[in-house]
């Protein structure tokens, strides 16, 4: 899809409302956390009324990961996901603008010696992540605590794509574009612990049909390809929104043994099995809004997602 603001002066009245929209992000950064929390599902029910093709999307994931469980339950899941989500929008901007001592609030790790054991070896970390929650402040706390840098796709809008680097830049150790791949192998290869998530769809060329909940997915394959050039251990990581109010648990597995194999589809499918097993303890605060079976198997298979 082209780029509509592509060679946009930054200022150009057409991104007046973007700059608007900054400025409410801004605002929003200090909200107290508790006041996050208490608003955040207002946030979301708004969120799912001006796009209601989002929460059809989540709906369709939804009934197609749980067929075993009763439409009550699932529908139950939906109202819980929707309120998440209005609270991870909310963090987003706790994230990029929220002070060192209000973050250190926020964190509770568990496992960082996992990932400071293996960054000892000197070939670098892959974080293998996934999009629980809010990716934003998980992130964020775990700088807290640890450096590293992180893969990430430019946003279209340059008002966007400006604010939010900067906001990230602040407290990362690098960027590096999700198809900047030399880059990211470079960095591994220096030691450095890079964030990367490979739970979304992938075009069909860049993916390996895997299974996800029993449904065969198409799921990017670089994970083994990238631990594979680069030596790096790969350190699970997931960020979880606690229950009491008091921020988020950051669990750090141990490294990866035996990984990458020979394999390709079995090293493949051993991601989409950490993800599921992660989602299936906190399904509520995944990100069922993408849709992650878009790219079918096979190009006559029908679609499951409304038109583009």
């Amino acid at each position: 899809m082209a780029n509509r603001y592509k060679g946009l002066p930054l200022y150009h009245p057409r991104l007046w409302p973007a700059w608007a929209g900054v400025g409410v992000l801004r605002l929003l950064a200090w909200l107290p956390y508790p006041v996050i929390l208490f608003i955040g599902p207002f946030v979301g029910r708004l969120y799912m009324l001006l796009l209601p093709k989002r929460r059809k999307i989540a709906q369709i994931n939804i009934d197609l990961c749980f067929p075993d469980r009763t439409p009550q339950w699932r529908k139950q899941l939906l109202r819980e996901n929707r309120d998440n989500l209005g609270i991870s929008l909310l963090e987003a901007p706790l994230a990029w603008w929220g002070s060192p001592r209000r973050i250190a609030k926020l964190v509770h790790v568990h496992g960082l010696e996992n990932l400071q054991q293996a960054l000892q070896r000197g070939k670098g970390v892959l974080l293998l992540s996934a999009h629980l929650n809010s990716p934003e402040l998980g992130s964020r706390l775990l700088l807290h605590v640890q450096p590293f840098m992180g893969m990430y796709r430019p946003d279209n809008n340059p008002v966007m794509e400006r604010v939010i680097s900067n906001g990230r830049r602040k407290w990362i150790q690098g960027l590096i574009p999700r198809h900047n791949v030399r880059s990211l192998i470079r960095a591994l290869k220096q030691g450095h612990a890079v964030w990367y998530a490979a739970d979304q769809n992938t075009a069909r060329r860049e993916s390996v049909f895997a299974e996800f909940f029993g449904i065969t997915a198409s799921t990017n394959s670089a994970t083994a390809r990238l631990a594979k050039l680069s030596g790096a251990a790969v350190v699970p990581f997931r960020a979880i929104r606690r229950k009491d109010g008091r921020g988020h648990d950051l669990f750090l597995e141990p490294p990866w043994e035996d990984f990458p194999g020979d394999d390709l589809l079995a090293n493949t499918q051993r991601v989409n099995d950490l993800v599921e097993r992660w989602v299936r303890e906190t399904p509520e605060q995944y990100m069922w809004i993408h849709r992650r079976f878009r790219t079918r198997p096979q190009r006559s298979d029908p679609r499951l997602y409304p038109v583009d």
